[in-house]
C-alpha cells in the first residue's frame, strides 16, 4: 500500500471528511504535511492565529486551556485518528486551547490556504465538508 493510500484510508476515518469521494479524499491527501512533535512539544499555542487543521496519526497530545485567572485545565485529549482545528479551516481565528504533545506523535496537517483552494476547484467536496461541520457545532452547541 503506498503512502498516498495510506492517507486516504485515515482521512476515510475522520468524521469531517467522510462524505467525501474518492478523487476528493486523494486531492486533500496531497496537500497535508506531515509533521512530527517530540513529547512536551506545543503543537498549536492558544491564542496564535489557527494555521490550519491537524489529524494525529501517531501517538498522543492533549489541549489544555489557560483560563483568565492563570490556571490551566485539560479539555480535551488525542491519539489517532483524532482530529483538531476544524474552526480554524473556516476563519483562521486565533486557537481556543495550547496542544501538547504528551509523548511522540506524528501529524497531518492542513493547513488553511491550501484548503480553501481545494474547496474553490470542488463545490461538491465544499458542500459536504461544510454540511459536516455544520452538524458539529450544532451537536458540540446541544451539549451546552
Amino acid at each position: 500500500m503506498s503512502d498516498l493510500d495510506k492517507t486516504v484510508a485515515l482521512l476515510e476515518k475522520v468524521p469531517l471528511f467522510a462524505g467525501l469521494k474518492k478523487r476528493q479524499l486523494m486531492t486533500l491527501t496531497r496537500i497535508f504535511i506531515e509533521r512530527k512533535c517530540d513529547p512536551g512539544e506545543v503543537i498549536v499555542p492558544q491564542g496564535r492565529d489557527g494555521y490550519g487543521f491537524f489529524i494525529i496519526t501517531s501517538g498522543a497530545a492533549e489541549a489544555i486551556l489557560e483560563r483568565a485567572d492563570g490556571t490551566k485545565v485539560v479539555v480535551n485529549t488525542f491519539k489517532a485518528p483524532d482530529f483538531f482545528g476544524e474552526l480554524s479551516l473556516l476563519d483562521g481565528g486565533p486557537r481556543t486551547a495550547t496542544v501538547l504533545a504528551t509523548e511522540e506523535c506524528q501529524c497531518l496537517i492542513l493547513p488553511r490556504e491550501n484548503f480553501l483552494g481545494a474547496m474553490r476547484r470542488d463545490g461538491e467536496m465544499a458542500v459536504a465538508i461544510m454540511e459536516e461541520l455544520a452538524k458539529r457545532f450544532r451537536h458540540a452547541l446541544a451539549t451546552l
